[in-house]
């Protein structure tokens, strides 16, 4: 059985790498609680396990949460502590196995509204839960995680579009894509032109507003503790600002912030 910190440092994902800034105790909590979304997630994806397993799997972590588990493995025993040693809502926690129960159930989007009930889930309530580790004491740091975790979602999306139709996925909203002229079968068939690019742009302002918003909210008082989601926030505009300078070129590559640019932007909000 792995531990979350193997979890943790095999993902090598920006938000593991905005954690190293964090005071030891800090850190191991954060990353105890990322293993934990990473681990969910991975199972709601694994495709070599059989949907029902999956499905199962998750039901098994959803029950495990409420009734506590019955042969818990490490991750499952320090899920508990950390949820009980911080008063984390267990139904932070349920949102998010819930978010992944949708991607077994769900691959299509009608609008905004259903996106943003998803993303809630796989989104807000990770930013919900890390503002409590983080040490927040603001009431406006709550604005600030949700709006985050959006514009960080928002982002993974557009990022993500060729690589979730390998899984017959898509999160762009299906409204948005008629507005633009644009169908599921072109999207499918990798049709990258202007009303594609448009309804990208679409998007990605969409996560810039969502960016700004989240900025607005940061209080004096919680500046020093959301350095790491700031961290996030910078790594993931530098991502997005790429994108668009780039048209969206993402049915043929994949977008990433290099460890030297990752290391830049860890520096200036060490310092600032």
């Amino acid at each position: 059985m792995e531990s979350s910190e193997d979890i943790t440092r095999k993902a090598k994902s920006n938000l593991a790498f905005a954690l190293g800034i964090l005071p030891k105790e800090k850190r191991r909590d954060l990353t105890t609680f990322y293993a934990f979304c990473r681990s969910v997630d991975d199972l709601a994806d694994d495709e070599d396990v059989a949907l029902a397993d999956r499905r199962q799997a998750l039901a098994a972590w959803r029950r495990g949460l409420r009734e506590g588990f019955d042969c818990p493995n490490p991750l499952q025993q320090e899920l508990i502590e950390l949820r009980d040693r911080h008063e984390i809502p267990n139904d932070l926690l349920l949102a998010i196995i819930g978010g992944c129960e949708d991607d077994l159930d769900k691959n299509r989007y009608q609008n905004w509204q259903e996106l943003d009930s998803y993303i809630w889930k796989v989104a807000c309530a990770v930013g919900l839960v890390c503002i409590r580790l983080f040490g927040c004491s603001s009431p406006a740091s709550r604005n600030y995680a949700e709006n985050l975790g959006r514009a960080l979602q928002i982002t993974n999306i557009l990022r993500d579009v060729g690589e979730d139709l390998k899984r017959d996925r898509i999160y762009l909203p299906l409204d948005d894509l008629r507005q633009f002229g644009c169908s599921e079968d072109q999207l499918i068939r990798h049709t990258h032109d202007e009303h594609f690019v448009k309804l990208m742009e679409f998007q990605a302002k969409r996560a810039e507003q969502l960016f700004e918003e989240a900025e607005l909210n940061i209080t004096q008082a919680d500046r020093l503790a959301l350095r790491p989601a700031m961290i996030m926030a910078a790594i993931y505009r530098r991502l997005l600002s790429r994108m668009r300078a780039d048209g969206f070129r993402v049915f043929d590559r994949r977008y990433r912030i290099g460890k030297p640019s990752k290391l830049l932007i860890g520096l200036r909000h060490l310092f600032a």
